[in-house]
């Protein structure tokens, strides 16, 4: 069974200030699994979380709060705080469906980042965000889960603790929004109209203009003779992008694992035919950036940590030019995602 959630009919149907509400009432409202701490983290007590409803692109003709002022989209968000009545942090969740979520930490972009693994699967980044509070992010089977500290300071192992106490508020519509293609799930995918938000995705550079043109597709075969597995990941969905110059490439998302909560992306295109150039200039954010060999095929390899990514990898194939992209997982070294590119180059 797929997952459909709550949304309004009209952006005039937003609420002046986003609602308070519980966790189970605010999770059918939402295009993501919603996490909520299942235990009291020590020392700090949780507020009431907020909900940002989703709507059809429009803005209201009266101010609303919540939204974002530079945009006409509005997708669903949700938002809580932690506090100990001196330090106070926030956390935020969402489905990052506009672009590969960068790195799995898009809000640290630009700033040293370091890993923590949280169990047997998920990876917690920790740095600095866009407005230089001390943050975390982590993608907890597909919903971003983004922490920013804002008032006093918090430790790693506090921090990690907060992550570490999250749980989703339903198993049930978990395991329904697991089943979901991100097609499905994606605002962008479900709104056409939905202007595009030019964002980098990754080590090396590539950005879309935000006037492109995209088709996504839910569990089809891989196009273009890719595969329809790759690191034993199956087809989730398949997106196709024009740019304004007719140029396009074709993304296809590989997921799986627990909640989904494993990816890799490839984007494809045929030579020179697309946004991808080979070879690829690094992009602003931190990282190792080497050239290896790969049964004879040269690739552009970038990553943050060797034994959890995320990684990046730009190839040409002879028929194809390839730029890989892997979400970070406990399970995923380098070697693994050489294995992945091995099996691109056969």
């Amino acid at each position: 069974m797929t997952w459909r959630h709550r949304t309004l009919a009209s952006a005039e149907d937003l609420d002046q200030w986003p609602p308070s509400l519980d966790p189970d009432a605010a999770q059918p409202w939402c295009n993501f699994i919603l996490w909520w701490p299942d235990e009291p983290v020590p020392g700090l007590r949780s507020t009431p979380g907020t909900l940002r409803k989703e709507a059809p692109p429009g803005v209201p003709s009266r101010p609303t709060a919540g939204r974002t002022p530079w945009s006409a989209n509005n997708p669903a968000a949700h938002r809580f705080e932690l506090t100990d009545g001196t330090r106070r942090l926030r956390v935020k969740q969402f489905l990052y469906d506009w672009a590969f979520p960068a790195l799995d930490h898009p809000c640290l972009w630009q700033s040293e980042t370091r890993a923590v693994p949280l169990d047997d699967e998920h990876v917690l980044w920790l740095g600095v965000d866009y407005i230089g509070n001390a943050a975390a992010s982590a993608r907890l089977g597909r919903t971003t889960v983004e922490l920013s500290v804002l008032d006093g300071q918090f430790e790693d192992a506090e921090i990690a603790a907060v992550y570490r106490s999250l749980a989703p508020v339903d198993d049930d519509a978990a395991r329904q929004i697991a089943a979901t293609p991100l097609a499905e799930l994606s605002y962008w995918a479900r709104q056409p109209e939905a202007s595009a938000v030019r964002v980098p995705v990754g080590l090396w550079a590539f950005h879309r203009p935000s006037d492109h043109r995209r088709a996504w597709r839910p569990d089809v075969a891989a196009p273009l003779g890719l595969p329809d597995t790759l690191a034993g990941l199956p087809v989730d969905s398949v997106g196709t992008f024009t740019r304004p110059d007719g140029r396009e490439e074709t993304e296809v998302v590989y997921s799986g694992g627990r909640l989904r909560g494993r990816e890799i992306r490839v984007i494809a295109q045929r030579p020179q035919q697309g946004g991808i150039s080979v070879p690829a200039k690094p992009d602003k954010h931190p990282g190792t950036f080497d050239q290896v060999d790969v049964d004879g095929v040269p690739v552009q390899l970038a990553w943050i940590d060797a034994r959890h990514g995320p990684f990046h990898a730009v190839l040409a194939t002879g028929a194809l030019e390839l730029m890989v992209l892997a979400g970070t997982s406990v399970h995923l070294d380098r070697d693994a995602f050489l294995g992945a590119i091995r099996e691109l180059t056969r």
